[in-house]
């Protein structure tokens, strides 16, 4: 199987060689052989670029793309890996649909009760609540996203 330039490697897979070359030097890739100075890529390289290129489009992170290729035993199957990866994604992407939802009611509470006429007035009016909040948060351990309104 002849090697292929970086050139070649980041045409078939739609990255940038930049890209690619950060990948080799973070260790996600196997180090590039050499020839006249140039970098000569192994075709399976492709096939590594591909998996991270899904696990980014997915919204994992660089050391989550570490961990799938070595956080585990050689032996452990790709299935297992994904499932055990997507598991953690799916609760981080539950927790940050729950603020996105927070967030949501907040603001429909403040567009529909602000009634400041300045920045000013509606900057004391949030300190106010901030300061009954962190009252009402010392009696009660538990999390509130109540900014305003």
């Amino acid at each position: 199987m002849p090697l292929l330039t970086i050139s070649q490697v980041a045409k078939q897979i739609g990255l940038q060689p930049s890209a690619i070359r950060y990948y080799e030097q973070i260790g996600l890739l196997p180090p590039a052989q050499r020839m006249s100075g140039q970098r000569r890529y192994d075709p399976t390289v492709v096939h590594r670029l591909a998996i991270i290129q899904r696990a980014r489009q997915l919204g994992f992170t660089l050391p989550q793309i570490r961990q799938l290729f070595f956080g585990y035993r050689d032996s452990t199957r790709a299935s297992e890996r994904w499932r055990t990866l997507s598991r953690k994604k799916l609760a981080e992407l539950d927790d940050l649909m729950d603020s996105i939802k927070a967030v949501r009611a907040l603001l429909k509470k403040l567009m529909a009760k602000c009634r400041c006429d300045t920045m000013d007035e509606c900057g004391k009016s949030m300190l106010r609540k901030m300061e009954v909040q962190a009252e009402c948060s010392e009696a009660t351990p538990e999390k509130s996203l109540s900014l305003t309104a």
